[in-house]
């Protein structure tokens, strides 16, 4: 029976994609005398955001996701992030491959919340591995096995590599997925207004009330 390791190494990002498409490499170790000659490999990826610390400030930014500092004791959980699909080309004992994830800076979106609001260090994912192995035994015998559910990885992945790669995309700039309506109400008071940015819109919507908003 085949077996597998896995272990990642190194996290980057693609450029030029459709979307903001972040890669890990991910190292595959098999046995010695046992001949892959694909797998599909299935990866389930989770935020374990209660394993690191997190600054005064990073409180702040997450309160949207977990509440008050003071209650992350039963609010601050693992969270699920993303499942992605790989096929890994043919190999003896091992291989590097790219996994691709492609990210939103939709902020309806849990995890970008999660990210945007880190302002440095790093964070712990755990990956979750499933799929299909096809190997060769030493008679040539073509056999398949699934993945245990038991196969897993940590890495921490560097704020800055999210950070820098929304940047790349998105230069200065992030998403607000805003309905009709409260489009059109903004729109609308826009045009009155004869305001010639969105930026200069919600600047002075916010001078103008009396809420005190937190710099």
């Amino acid at each position: 029976m085949s077996d597998l390791e896995f272990h990642v190494e190194d996290a980057t990002s693609l450029e030029h994609a459709v979307v903001p498409t972040l890669i890990l490499k991910l190292r595959i170790k098999g046995g010695v005398s046992q001949s892959i000659q694909n797998v599909n490999l299935q990866c389930q990826i989770q935020i374990e955001s209660n394993r690191r610390a997190y600054t005064q400030n990073e409180q702040t930014n997450l309160i949207d996701l977990f509440g008050a500092a003071d209650r992350w004791g039963e609010t601050l959980r693992s969270m699920h992030w993303t499942r992605v699909s790989t096929l890994v080309p043919p190999f003896q004992r091992e291989v590097l491959v790219d996994v691709q994830i492609p990210c939103t800076y939709d902020f309806n979106v849990a995890a970008t919340k999660y990210f945007y609001g880190l302002e440095q260090g790093d964070i712990p994912l755990l990956l979750l591995f499933s799929g299909s192995i096809f190997y060769r035994q030493e008679t040539g015998m073509l056999q398949v096995t699934q993945i245990p559910w038991s196969k897993e990885a940590r890495y921490r992945l560097p704020v800055s590599t999210w950070k820098q790669m929304m940047e790349f995309y998105y230069p200065n700039s992030a998403w607000l997925c805003l309905r009709h309506d409260v489009f059109d109400q903004l729109y609308r008071f826009k045009c009155h207004q004869g305001i010639p940015t969105w930026d200069e819109t919600l600047q002075r919507l916010l001078a103008s009330t009396a809420l005190e908003v937190p710099t």
